[in-house]
C-alpha cells in the first residue's frame, strides 16, 4: 500500500515538473502571445474611435456607425488572438477553433437569412445616402417623414402621426420616392372656365398670377395647356416650379395656387362653371286625356 502511494506520488511530482519546466520553456512565448493580445486591444479600440470619427463624413446614422466600427475592433482582436496562439503553436487548436467558427457560422447565417439580409440592406442606405432621417418618401405604399433608420428596420410617419416600420429589404428591393433629393418639383393644378371665357386671356392672367405667386428659376417654365372639351367648360392644367421637399409642403404650395387662381378670375371676371345638367320633363296630362 505505501509503495503504490510512493509510486503515486512520485508520477504526480514527475507530472508537476513536467508541467513546471514546459511553462518555463514557453514563458517567453507566453510573455509576447500576451504582449500581443495587450497591443490588438490597444489597437483596437484606437481604430474603433477613427472608424467612428471617419463614418460621421459617410454614415448619418449613429446606430449603424457603431455597429461598423464595433465589427473593425472585433476584427482587430480576433487578429490578436490568432497570432497570439500562433506563437504558443497552438496551430491544431487554433485549426479546430476556426473550422468550428466556420461551421457554426454557416448555421447561423441560414436561420438568420432574412435577418442578415434587413442588416445589409440597412448599411447600403446607410452608405449609399440615398435616404436620410428626416427625409420625406414614398414606399410600399406609405408615406411619411423617416425618424429612424436601424439595422433592420426604417421607421416612417405619416401625416397622421402613425408610425410605420418597414424592412429595409423591402425599401431596397422595391421603388421609392425621396423627396429630399431633388430641391425643386413640379405641381399641376387643373381647372375648367366657361366656353364663353377668352382663352388667351385666361392663360395670360393665369400664368402671371402663378409667376408672381412662385417664381420660376432660370431655365424652368410654368406650362399651361387646355386640354378638354368638358360638359360645361373648358378644362386646363397650370405646371409650375416649387421650393419642395415634403408631400406635406407640396399640399400647401398646391391649395396657395388654387386660392390665387379662384381671386384672379373673380378680379377679372373669369367664370368657373359648375356643371350643367339639362332635365328634359314630358307632360304625360295631354297623353291622359286622349286615352280618356
Amino acid at each position: 500500500m505505501e509503495e503504490q502511494l510512493q509510486s503515486s506520488w512520485s508520477k504526480l511530482l514527475e507530472k508537476l515538473s513536467s508541467w513546471v519546466d514546459s511553462v518555463v520553456l514557453n514563458l517567453p512565448n507566453l510573455l509576447i502571445a500576451l504582449l500581443i493580445f495587450v497591443f490588438a486591444t490597444w489597437v483596437s479600440r484606437n481604430i474603433q474611435s477613427l472608424t467612428n470619427r471617419y463614418l460621421k463624413k459617410v454614415i448619418k446614422q449613429p446606430s449603424i456607425r457603431g455597429l461598423v466600427s464595433n465589427v473593425f475592433a472585433i476584427l482587430i482582436v480576433v487578429l490578436g488572438i490568432i497570432l497570439a496562439l500562433s506563437v504558443l503553436n497552438l496551430d491544431g487548436t487554433l485549426k479546430s477553433l476556426l473550422a468550428g467558427a466556420g461551421v457554426a457560422g454557416l448555421a447561423v447565417s441560414l436561420a438568420l437569412q432574412g435577418t442578415l439580409s434587413n442588416t445589409f440592406s440597412g448599411l447600403f442606405i446607410a452608405i449609399k445616402d440615398e435616404m436620410n432621417i428626416g427625409d420625406w418618401v414614398e414606399t410600399n405604399g406609405y408615406a411619411g417623414r423617416v425618424v429612424e433608420i436601424d439595422l433592420r428596420n426604417t421607421k416612417i410617419k405619416e401625416a397622421d402621426n402613425n408610425i410605420v416600420v418597414v424592412p429595409n429589404r423591402m425599401i431596397m428591393e422595391k421603388p421609392f420616392k425621396n423627396y429630399g433629393l431633388t430641391k425643386r418639383i413640379r405641381t399641376t393644378i387643373t381647372c375648367g372656365v366657361g366656353y364663353e371665357s377668352d382663352l388667351r386671356k385666361v392663360k395670360k392672367v393665369s400664368i402671371e398670377a402663378i409667376e408672381n405667386l412662385y417664381p420660376p428659376n432660370r431655365g424652368e417654365n410654368i406650362e399651361f395647356y387646355y386640354t378638354d372639351f368638358g360638359n360645361s367648360s373648358i378644362d386646363f392644367l397650370l405646371r409650375f416650379w416649387v421650393d419642395a421637399q415634403e408631400n406635406l409642403t407640396a399640399l400647401e404650395v398646391k391649395s396657395e395656387a388654387v386660392m390665387t387662381i379662384k381671386e384672379t378670375f373673380d378680379k377679372h371676371g373669369i367664370n368657373i362653371p359648375f356643371p350643367i345638367r339639362t332635365v328634359i320633363q314630358q307632360n304625360t296630362n295631354k297623353d291622359t286625356e286622349q286615352d280618356s
